[in-house]
């Protein structure tokens, strides 16, 4: 299948690309070092295709590196529709992913991580590092604080969340937490379970929304 071009931006972001269309989109977070295993990779592999195939537009980081890059090859593979976010920063050191239905050069990680939590019907975190740990509890805290109700699912593959799992527990039960904003939570053991998840939570959230006339 052919691959779509890559439409690159750097100007002021739309506030979202899924005003007047059906298609929904996911926000994405994961790792981008070359340096882990398969295990992890083949996981990124198969979120791509499950989502693509299933209609929904992916939004990331922008990477070609690492699970980033599993994540939009599969996808695109799979005819999908892929827009990345990237600071300039990255995008100098080479390691933007230039085959992207879209790529968006950003100023800063913040910015970054504003416009795809603004353009993400819903989050999705894979196996990651200290930035993606940045991520998903930046979106969990913004839910906390009321700024949006978009589900947050995390893909434990291989077990990878184990101890963040047991320490969001251990903050409960510490009282740091509320039980309630725990539950905001969702967790997938693989990326099949993590579709079932957010097309369900997404299908609840627009059958209780309030009609526009």
């Amino acid at each position: 299948m052919a691959r779509q071009r890559c439409a690159l931006h750097s100007g002021p972001a739309p506030v979202s690309y899924n005003a007047g269309r059906a298609m929904s989109s996911v926000c994405v977070f994961c790792g981008s070092l070359n340096s882990v295993s398969d295990l992890f990779l083949d996981a990124a592999r198969e979120t791509g295709r499950l989502f693509a195939a299933s209609g929904w537009t992916i939004v990331y980081g922008g990477a070609r590196n690492g699970m980033m890059g599993a994540l939009a090859d599969a996808a695109l593979a799979a005819g999908g529709r892929v827009v990345g976010m990237i600071p300039r920063a990255l995008v100098e050191r080479e390691v933007a992913h230039r085959g992207l239905t879209e790529l968006r050069v950003v100023a800063s990680l913040q910015e970054r991580k504003t416009l795809m939590t603004e353009l993400g019907d819903a989050f999705l975190t894979l196996p990651g590092g200290f930035g993606t740990l940045d991520e998903l509890f930046e979106v969990l805290t913004y839910s906390m604080l009321g700024y949006h109700d978009k589900a947050c699912v995390l893909v434990n593959t291989g077990g990878y969340y184990d101890h963040l799992l047991a320490f969001v527990g251990q903050a409960v039960a510490e009282g740091f937490v509320a039980p309630r904003l725990s539950r905001g939570l969702l967790v997938a053991a693989q990326p099949p379970q993590a579709l079932s998840l957010l097309e369900g939570s997404l299908a609840e959230t627009r059958r209780t929304a309030p009609k526009r006339y």
